[in-house]
């Protein structure tokens, strides 16, 4: 039966322990009085459901309190990185329409107030409510034009929430995802699929079995953190969380309290292992499940096996949330090094197909991954076009992957088809850090690529200058930094006279392998 994610909440045994933070012990119960209060609050500011929420928060309990409260009103929570900078976050609450934003002013130091303030006038003229959250005993001040501001605070000083929940099919999250268009997609996903997934990883992961404690350091406001936290909800495995992931304080964690569970990118183990000189640093550690994004780490699997960590190779992405697979355990250490994995729920497909044909392959064959499940996505908020373009005919997703089937049902993920870049753990279009540098005044055009440098992905830039004007890498790089994340800034910017271009039935196309070669070239 489709399940909604009030009844997901409220139907855990309140007194289990829920989140390790800091000095503090939150139960279910204090999770589940904290969301039906915030719905509350957020009824009173005038949330409705169908509203969009913004989530521009840390990893701390109150994302998950905010989360389960979006819900039970059937608004939808847009989870917004606390890395992004103006332009982003115009794009995205803006873009997205959102009536209320929820930050945390102060945090790490970031000028939320600031960045706001550097928005285009007018972007966000659907906001009328910031929420500010906070740790401190004397807050930090926070205003933005004609916007109620209002502590999170005062919302939990509501009388819980006793109106009717959502129904199972409402809308509850968006992710964004950066694809191949200059503008992030909004992955949007149902409570049902949400709840499902959650109750399948935390039996595919074993998060369920007695005594699991898992790491909660990915970011919540990505897929791969958020689905860890609600399957480690559903299976009653207390959570160690921690705001951001600084590689020693985990590592530390991992040792002392005795964790079970973690998930994350390959670069966080290695700078984990890096930090503790132990022959066996985290003997509590079942297994590592971990995203292959930083290709100079291939022989990742061996060096943890080495120090006593079984690390296995998993797959997921916005669109089918993650933990969607993992590689068993049990295997050699070869096949565990593969991205993809064995289905995590008994109702989830994959197939592979020859994009050009539409032949169906048998295993070893690679082609375009393509899924079907409980945990797809519903539609691209707002892009119909895109929604329709996602699915096959006969209702299968496409995910621009390419890959290939095992002979015992597991597949592999080799690369994305297309040029998407991975930086820092995230998935970034290229075509967006373009649209940046073709914004300054010099540039007429731009490609970004992306080439690995001391064992870490990095972009780096070509543009193509207007008539007369001058070449000034450390001028673009700043204008980058000042409108982007910092991973998403290009380690280096070159200049030249016209793009390599190749002629196709198709017209012309810039030839990205052949900047690529020149990328590395000129930055060895």
């Amino acid at each position: 039966m489709a399940e909604r994610l009030s009844d997901f909440l409220m139907q855990l045994p309140p007194a289990r322990l829920a989140i390790d933070y800091g000095e503090q012990a939150i139960s279910v119960g204090q999770l589940q009085d904290d969301s039906a209060r915030l719905a509350s609050g957020l009824r009173g500011l005038g949330i409705t459901a169908g509203d969009r929420v913004a989530l521009w928060l840390p990893n701390i309990p109150a994302w998950l309190s905010f989360f389960f409260a979006c819900a039970r009103i059937g608004a939808i929570a847009v989870s917004v990185n606390t890395r992004f900078r103006a332009q982003e976050v115009e794009d995205i609450v803006g873009r997205a329409g959102c009536r209320a934003l929820v930050l945390w002013p102060g945090f790490k130091a970031i000028d939320f107030s600031g960045i706001l303030s550097e928005v285009t006038p007018g972007a966000l003229a659907g906001l009328t409510d910031i929420i500010t959250y906070s740790e401190e005993p004397a807050p930090a001040p926070f205003a933005l034009g004609r916007c109620r501001i209002t502590p999170h605070t005062d919302l939990l000083a509501s009388p819980p929430d006793r109106s009717p929940p959502a129904p199972a099919d409402a809308r509850c999250v968006i992710f964004t995802t950066s694809g191949t268009t200059k503008a992030p997609k909004f992955v949007c996903h149902q409570q049902w699929g949400v709840a499902q997934h959650a109750r399948e990883v935390a039996v595919g992961f074993g998060f369920d079995a007695p005594g699991s404690r898992v790491m909660q350091a990915l970011p919540l406001c990505g897929v791969f953190g958020f689905t860890q936290a609600l399957a480690a909800l559903a299976a009653g495995a207390p959570m160690r969380m921690v705001p951001v992931f600084e590689a020693r304080e985990v590592a530390a964690l991992l040792h002392d309290e005795h964790i079970t569970h973690m998930n994350g990118g390959d670069d966080m183990l290695v700078r984990m292992l890096a930090e503790r000189p132990e022959p066996q640093p985290f003997p509590a550690l079942k297994f590592f499940g971990y995203a292959k994004f930083n290709p100079a780490l291939d022989d990742l699997v061996a060096t943890a096996e080495a120090r006593g960590i079984v690390a296995c190779g998993l797959y997921g992405m916005s669109e089918c949330h993650a933990l969607f697979a993992l590689q068993p355990r049990d295997l050699p250490g070869v096949e565990r090094a593969k991205g993809g994995g064995a289905l995590v729920s008994p109702q989830a497909g994959v197939r592979i197909r020859d994009p050009d044909s539409g032949e169906v392959l048998p295993p070893g064959a690679q082609g375009e991954i393509e899924l079907r499940g409980p945990s797809l996505f519903c539609e691209y908020y707002g892009n119909a076009d895109a929604t329709r373009e996602a699915f096959t005919h006969d209702g299968w997703f496409r995910t621009g992957d390419l890959g290939y089937l095992e002979a015992d049902g597991r597949f592999c993920y080799v690369t994305r088809m297309g040029d998407v870049l991975r930086l820092a753990g995230f998935l970034c279009s290229p075509q967006e850090i373009e649209a940046v540098l073709e914004t300054h005044p010099a540039v007429s055009g731009a490609q970004v690529v992306g080439i690995t440098l001391a064992q870490t992905p990095v972009a780096v830039g070509f543009v193509t200058l207007r008539e007369g004007a001058a070449f000034d890498e450390q001028a673009l790089r700043e204008w980058c930094k000042a409108r982007l994340a910092g991973y998403k800034l290009p380690r280096r910017l070159f200049t030249l006279e016209a793009f390599p271009t190749t002629a196709s039935a198709n017209g012309t196309k810039i030839q990205r392998a052949k900047l690529r070669e020149l990328a590395a070239r000129l930055c060895a």
